[in-house]
């Protein structure tokens, strides 16, 4: 059985800082209590034995990915793990995306991933590679570790064998879930588990 460990990069913002909408083009670095986040996120996930890890292009899951893995890991990159493009909200502050949509749409994103328009996500390709890389796993006896995005994760719940309509679909910064992939099984093990501070 392969298992997989899915974690949300840390945060990209301190406190005190002005909130954006952070997406694809917007490639920020973890902030100071993002790298916080990262050395706990590695502490708590020390009973892996990782022997592969991903990451997307984006230095702040590749900073959060680095954190996490022992030096002799190849760290790989999958397009596929980038996050979503926020369209005309893309940084802008937190505030006024709310503004614009309303909490209502804010809403039907984070609990049913339903994207407002003007962002641009396409549901139905990005469930397709999770499929596709949940496949290429089967038969495998290792840990793999992928660090994404909060946009590309959620789309997980739609792929697993044990689905559970109470989950949140939102992982939050520096939380982690554990998919375990068998002959005929995609398992979810948990969801948006934190480590400890």
């Amino acid at each position: 059985m392969t298992r997989i460990v899915i974690c949300r990069h840390g945060n990209t913002f301190d406190k005190g800082d002005v909130v954006t909408r952070v997406g694809a083009r917007t490639d920020l670095p973890l902030s100071s209590s993002g790298r916080e986040q990262a050395k706990r996120l590695a502490a708590d996930l020390s009973e892996y034995n990782f022997s592969h890890a991903y990451c997307s292009p984006l230095i702040r899951t590749r900073q959060t990915a680095i954190a996490i893995i022992k030096p002799e890991i190849a760290l790989e990159t999958l397009e596929f793990l980038t996050e979503i493009d926020y369209g005309v909200d893309e940084n802008k502050p937190e505030a006024d995306v709310v503004a614009r949509l309303g909490q209502d749409m804010i809403d039907l994103w984070d609990l049913d991933a339903i994207a407002p328009d003007g962002w641009h996500v396409d549901p139905e390709s990005i469930i397709q590679a999770w499929e596709v890389f949940f496949d290429a796993q089967r038969g495998a006896d290792k840990d793999i570790l992928l660090v994404t995005s909060n946009g590309i994760a959620r789309f997980v719940l739609d792929v697993i064998s044990n689905p559970n309509a109470d989950l949140p679909r939102k992982l939050r910064t520096a939380a982690y879930g554990e998919i375990d992939v068998s002959a005929n099984k995609i398992e979810l093990k948990f969801w948006d588990k934190r480590a400890p501070k």
